[in-house]
């Protein structure tokens, strides 16, 4: 079995999240983490799982002008500098027999709406893929970050659960 991680991130903190959930897809199956600028333009078809995150930017997926604006807020480079995850999404070529499930990373607040994970979902099902239930968000202290402790440990539990899920044939994680 094989999974496809892509991801997008400003400042880092979704990078470290992805790098997480490929680690704790790794106890189950071969893993490919790949930035969103170096993504494949359509899946693998080997690929059994495809697994998208990225900030959640003014309530949703990034775009061209929230990027701008935290390119202003960064204080290095930031690790995606050219598409986003919207842009790759919608120009993803083919369907795929893949599951596929999304994450986030974003600012935990009861005050704060949106998550860029369903737009990533509404997106991917569009594409054809069953979407495992159980897609999460991961949380930051602040805009450029950090994250909150004890995610990235969060992130590799959720990655291996994703693979048992995916090897038992089933769309729910546990």
């Amino acid at each position: 079995m094989r999974a496809l991680v892509v991801f997008e991130s400003m400042f880092g903190n979704t990078q470290a999240i992805a790098e997480a959930v490929a680690d704790g897809l790794a106890t189950r199956m071969d893993v490919d983490l790949v930035e969103v600028g170096n993504a494949p333009e359509a899946v693998p078809g080997d690929v059994d799982l495809l697994v998208v995150g990225g900030p959640t930017h003014a309530f949703g997926m990034s775009r061209p002008s929230t990027r701008q604006s935290a390119a202003q807020q960064a204080s290095a480079d930031l690790v995606s500098k050219g598409q986003g995850l919207r842009e790759w999404l919608s120009t993803l070529g083919g369907r795929s027999p893949a599951s596929a499930v999304a994450f986030d990373t974003r600012i935990k607040s009861l005050w704060i709406p949106g998550s860029a994970r369903h737009g990533a979902e509404k997106r991917l099902r569009r594409h054809g893929f069953a979407i495992l239930t159980g897609s999460q968000s991961f949380y930051v202290a602040g805009t450029p970050g950090p994250l909150l402790e004890g995610e990235t440990e969060r992130a590799r539990h959720w990655g291996v659960a994703l693979a048992a899920a995916r090897q038992a044939g089933t769309h729910r994680i546990a």
